[in-house]
């Protein structure tokens, strides 16, 4: 529990929150005692006024369990018992100081579990008279004459939350900075506690083979969020493994409510460190990518030295068909920015009474202040999956898709990448790999240019020199481009360069970034080939497999070097190819 504190058993060298600064906490702990004192003004004079800041304390330190917190039947002398209420004083204030900590998001699912129980009855639970009477019989021992426990520290199943004092308050948030890295061992150990007893699929040689938690949807098919933070523990662990920001501890509520509405599939999540499937009885079934199996496994070997096999412990010589590793997912704090958008309404006009309906294939960002940074990246990823920023009214903007954006958005929730079958292959070209094509096109003025595929703009911009035709099948990524001074042609640049005669349009320089799933990469820098004057430049920005692939004839072909995780939540590689024709 909180309040029993013991030594790290690992130091991993890293901090996993800033305590509470001293001049936050001195106002908590002032406040505190003047509540406490209020409360004990109230018990020692009951027929006065009793205020109605400290009121509730009474009520809720002093309910029965099974009547409520107002029950009817509770005495005058009950009510207004002093323990009772300093001790739902001290939950509330300890409840506060947490909120000034990451103390929540870095504590284990099973403490974390304990410290809510703490939480709920702050006065603490005693052994019933049965379980008193079971150990007198076994180890009396352990009483004295009288029948009562030589160590009173016994007679507890709970003990009572302490008070809200400056040094239990320091001392407590102190000694768990001090287990940050036992909570990394826990939490790795905490993940095989809570599998199922019900499964003989669960074994305990370690991670690697399927496993299964059951009860993490509960008797109303909703998310069971006890269960489910030992899932979010797993996450945290292989995070740090990937040098990644940690999930805050609710984060795997939405990522299983998405398995949920995939029962049976196999969801990855991660950039494909892990895996689940979640079926209608409640129970989900995870595997953990093999290459954090084995970090996983070390860890629980530290814990339990002659209890994990040398083979679980080796690192795995190949990778298995059933993952797949996209790497550098994204922040988690983007991640939850994402999961955290709405449906968009707008006004019906001249309704009434007022009444909205729902903008179709539209998200926006939830009602809250949003650090900036992480709100760029948040767009930049929509604008990868196709969104275009737009604006309802004179303050209110969104995101709308030429798509229902629901699935593609779940995806991105749950692996942490941006999937490339279904984002529409709009990736917005990087700055750097946008200029440096532009360097090796050259463009002069007087040339005639064409950008195929031109997005947003991102190539067109260091375009400018020429006279520039950027085609582009989404309108609402033609109406960006004509709003920034581009000649744009909606069109599907495959259909539109099939229809070019042999005698129509020809360009001097052709720049550009096709789609590159199902080789499509290949097929449209064909026709953007057959499309250039005699001695014009072709500067195609192509993933880092085509390089030197000869696939274009009549001209001459040079490649750059190739250019690593260029496009954020991708593991793309791209290479530039310049082609000269003939």
């Amino acid at each position: 529990m909180l309040m029993q504190c013991t030594d790290a058993v690992l130091d991993d060298g890293t901090q996993f929150f800033a305590p509470a600064a001293t001049d936050a906490l001195e106002p908590l702990i002032g406040s505190y005692e003047f509540h406490r004192q209020r409360i004990a003004d109230v018990a020692a004079f009951l027929g006065g006024d009793v205020p109605r800041s400290v009121m509730h304390y009474f009520l809720d330190g002093n309910r029965s369990e099974d009547r409520g917190r107002h029950s009817l039947e509770m005495s005058a002398e009950q009510l207004f018992d002093k323990d009772g209420a300093v001790s739902a004083l001290n939950a509330a204030y300890w409840s506060k100081a947490l909120q000034l900590t990451d103390v929540l998001d870095m504590m284990p699912q099973q403490r974390r579990n304990e410290w809510n129980e703490q939480m709920r009855v702050p006065r603490g639970q005693k052994k019933d008279w049965h379980t008193v009477r079971r150990e007198r019989d076994r180890w009396p021992e352990r009483f004295d004459a009288s029948g009562n426990y030589l160590d009173p520290e016994q007679q507890w199943v709970m003990r009572p939350l302490p008070d809200f004092t400056g040094d239990t308050v320091r001392s407590t948030l102190s000694t768990l900075i001090n287990m940050r890295s036992q909570f990394l061992a826990e939490r790795v150990d905490g993940i095989f506690r809570a599998l199922s007893g019900d499964h003989v699929t669960n074994v305990p040689e370690g991670f690697g083979r399927r496993m299964i938690i059951a009860r993490i949807l509960t008797c109303y098919d909703t998310v069971e969020s006890s269960r489910v933070g030992f899932i979010n523990d797993l996450r945290c662990v292989i995070a740090k493994f990937m040098g990644r920001g940690e999930p805050k501890y609710q984060a795997s509520d939405e990522v299983v409510r998405i398995a949920r509405r995939r029962r049976g599939e196999w969801l990855l999540i991660d950039g494909g460190a892990l895996r689940i499937r979640v079926y209608k009885v409640g129970t989900a079934h995870l595997e953990v990518h093999p290459d954090m199996a084995w970090r996983l496994n070390m860890v629980l070997a530290h814990l339990y030295p002659l209890a994990i096999p040398a083979q679980f412990r080796m690192k795995p010589k190949k990778q298995p068909k059933a993952f797949r590793m996209m790497g550098r997912p994204l922040p988690f704090a983007v991640v939850e920015m994402l999961a955290r958008m709405r449906i968009v309404r707008e006004r019906i006009p001249d309704s009434f009474p007022e009444r909205h309906r729902e903008v179709r294939n539209a998200r926006a960002f939830d009602f809250g202040d949003y650090d900036a940074a992480i709100r760029a990246a948040a767009e930049k990823v929509l604008m990868a999956v196709g969104g275009t920023p737009a604006v309802l009214g004179k303050a209110f903007d969104y995101f709308q898709f030429d798509y229902e954006p629901g699935d593609v958005l779940n995806e991105i929730i749950a692996s942490g990448c941006i999937p490339d079958q279904k984002s529409h292959q709009f990736y917005p070209t990087p700055g750097p790999v946008a200029r440096a094509a532009a360097e090796l096109a050259d463009v002069q003025p007087g040339h005639a240019v064409l950008e195929p595929s031109a997005g947003q703009g991102g190539l067109a911009e260091h375009l400018t020199a020429g006279d520039l035709t950027c085609i582009e099948i989404a309108p609402l990524h033609c109406e960006i481009l004509r709003a920034k001074g581009f000649n744009a042609v909606q069109a599907d640049f495959v259909l539109w360069a099939d229809g070019q005669s042999p005698d129509g349009a020809r360009f001097d320089r052709i720049v550009m970034n096709p789609p590159y799933s199902e080789g499509r990469w290949k097929l449209h820098t064909e026709l953007a080939a057959g499309l250039l004057k005699p001695g014009g430049v072709l500067v195609a920005v192509l993933p880092a497999s085509a390089k030197g692939k000869a696939f274009l004839s009549g001209g001459a072909t040079h490649w750059s070097e190739v250019l690593e995780n260029q496009f954020e939540g991708t593991t793309t590689d791209v290479v530039l190819m310049k082609w000269e024709a003939s």
